[in-house]
């Protein structure tokens, strides 16, 4: 197929290069530092949805174009699916009330305070990464069913990378930034802003890693993220073999005696 077919390319496709696509971004690259990474990208999603279905089609500079404005919808759309979930997970309130007020103030910058979000118990600073607001996120991102990206792309969320949990962390700081004032403000969610405050959690995350090392513990929160996500979806944890996959014992043994069977014919001699 030559690149002037691309209006000919089935939605099913576009579809597939998108997804892939977005599933790049959040792994790879959520605040990309040039549009050459991006665009890099774009061009591996695009070889993969034609390696997938068998196609062969030219990118052209109107499809990188069109994939590159994906890649702040993904982060607006994480933002506007944890924004009522970051308020309702730690208790914000919208209220002209005075005392409402501040309370919204004193708790968002509280929870800001060495970054106690992200903790299981904020209040006490143990469970660090084991915020449940941090399993929620990754749930309504990507695995609310069985057809979402999570699942059918799986190879890119197993284990949960850390990019994607850094991207999870810098969503969850911008929607209790809306509340700093004590009343909601919106925030915006872009690479000027927050490009920062991302590289700051992926830094983070890694020196954890680091220090926890012999314990393999951000190991162990990676793989539970997923696990517990595919459990979300309605799907089973991925498993190397299956029932419907297993070869039984007997075929074995029918396949020891073909061997045998094969051996005694070499031994006789043949006729002249």
């Amino acid at each position: 197929m030559k690149a002037s077919d691309f209006d000919d390319i089935s939605k099913e496709i576009l579809v597939m290069v998108t997804s892939i696509f977005w599933c790049l971004i959040v792994t790879q690259a959520p605040f990309p530092d040039n549009i050459a990474v991006e665009t890099k990208l774009a061009k591996t999603a695009w070889h993969e949805a034609c390696q997938i279905k068998g196609i062969n089609v030219k990118l052209t500079p109107s499809g990188v174009k069109m994939l590159l404005t994906y890649t702040s919808q993904v982060r607006g759309e994480l933002k506007m699916k944890m924004h009522s979930l970051t308020a309702s997970f730690f208790g914000f309130r919208t209220s002209n009330s005075n005392s409402v007020i501040r309370q919204n103030r004193d708790l968002a910058e509280s929870l800001k305070d060495g970054s106690v979000f992200a903790f299981k118990d904020w209040e006490s600073k143990k469970g660090i990464y084991k915020t449940e607001l941090l399993q929620l996120g990754i749930n309504v991102m990507w695995f609310v069913n069985q057809h979402d990206k999570g699942i059918v792309y799986h190879e890119y969320f197993n284990p949960m990378p850390i990019k994607v949990i850094a991207l999870v962390l810098t969503t969850i700081e911008c929607c209790i930034n809306k509340w700093l004032q004590g009343l909601k403000e919106d925030v915006k969610f872009t690479s000027a802003t927050y490009g920062t405050v991302y590289h700051g959690h992926f830094g983070s995350l890694q020196r954890f890693d680091e220090r926890t090392a012999p314990y393999r513990l951000l190991k162990r929160i990676r793989t539970n993220l997923h696990d517990t996500a595919r459990f979300h979806a309605g799907v089973d944890t991925l498993t190397i073999s299956s029932s419907a996959s297993r070869i039984s014992d007997a075929v074995f043994e029918d396949a020891i005696r073909e061997y045998q069977l094969e051996e005694q014919d070499d031994a006789e001699p043949s006729e002249l």
